[in-house]
C-alpha cells in the first residue's frame, strides 16, 4: 500500500523583537531546525524557517531547482522577517543552510551567524551524490513502494540533471569559501565530530578566515551531520542560546 507523506511546512514562532532565521540542509526541510526553533522561542526569540523550493516533497522535485533558487528563498525569508517588523536578525543554518548563513553574513546585515556542519570541504567527491540517493530511497520506502518500483524510480537520479545540480552545489561552496573573509558579524561555528558528509576541518577554515572579532567554535564529540536532531541537541540549544544572548541587541 502506498502512503501519502504529509509535506512539512515552513514555520514562524512569534515572540519578541529579536529574530532568528533558521535554515535547513540540502534534501532536508524545516523539521531539521524545528526543535531548535522551539528551544529559542521559549527564551523570547522569534524564529522563522523557510522550506526551499523542491524540498520536503518527492525527491525528484529537487532536480527542478538550483542553489540559486534556494538562495532566493533564503533572501525572501530574511525579507519576510524584516516585513514582520524585525530589524535585527540572526541566522543559524545546517549544512547547505550553514553555507547560506555564511552567504547571508556577507550579503545582508545580520546580528550573528551560527553555521552548523557547513561544508567548506566534503569528506569526498561522492558523498553528496550518495546522500541524494539515500534520501530518495528512504523517502520511497516510507511511501510503502515495492523494491521493484523503487529501483525503477531511482533511475531518475542517474541523470545529467542531478550531476548538474551537484556541480552547482560545489560552485556555491567555492563562492562562499572565497567570500568568508567578508564576514564581520559575531559568529559561533558548530561542527559534529562524527560528520559523515563534511570534512571537519571546514569549521577551522571558517574560524580562521572570518574577520569577525567575536568568534567561537565548538566540536560536538558525539554527534553526526544532522547535529540538530542528534544526541547532543540539548547542549547545542543551550550553546546557541548563550551565543544569541551575548549579542548586542538594541531591544
Amino acid at each position: 500500500m502506498e502512503l501519502k507523506i504529509v509535506a512539512p511546512k515552513p514555520f514562524t514562532f512569534h515572540r519578541g523583537p529579536r529574530a532568528v532565521l533558521l535554515l535547513h540542509g540540502f534534501t532536508g526541510n524545516s523539521a531539521d531546525v524545528r526543535m531548535l526553533g522551539r528551544a529559542l522561542e521559549k527564551h523570547g526569540y522569534t524564529c522563522h524557517a523557510p522550506i526551499y523550493r523542491g524540498h520536503g516533497k518527492a525527491p525528484e522535485e529537487l532536480l527542478e531547482y538550483t542553489p540559486d533558487d534556494w538562495w532566493e528563498d533564503v533572501v525572501q525569508a530574511y525579507n519576510d522577517l524584516k516585513n514582520m517588523g524585525h530589524d535585527e536578525i540572526a541566522v543559524a543554518g545546517l549544512s547547505l543552510g550553514g553555507l547560506f548563513s555564511l552567504k547571508l553574513g556577507y550579503s545582508k546585515p545580520v546580528k550573528g551567524i551560527v553555521p552548523m556542519c557547513a561544508p567548506i570541504y566534503f569528506k569526498n567527491k561522492d558523498v553528496l551524490y550518495q546522500g541524494v540517493l539515500q534520501f530518495a530511497r528512504e523517502f520511497k520506502e516510507k511511501e510503502g513502494k515495492t523494491k521493484e518500483q523503487i529501483e525503477k524510480e531511482m533511475s531518475a537520479f542517474d541523470s545529467k540533471e542531478l550531476q548538474q545540480l551537484l556541480k552547482e552545489n560545489e560552485q556555491l561552496v567555492d563562492e562562499v569559501k572565497t567570500n568568508i573573509d567578508m564576514i564581520y558579524a559575531p559568529i559561533f561555528i558548530v561542527q559534529a565530530k562524527n560528520d559523515q558528509m563534511v570534512n571537519i576541518d571546514s569549521a577551522k577554515i571558517i574560524y580562521n578566515e572570518v574577520e569577525s572579532t567575536e568568534k567561537s567554535i565548538k566540536m560536538y564529540e558525539e554527534s553526526g551531520h544532522v547535529i540538530t536532531l542528534d544526541k547532543e541537541r540539548e547542549q547545542l540549544h543551550e550553546d546557541i542560546l548563550q551565543f544569541l544572548n551575548s549579542l548586542d541587541w538594541k531591544e
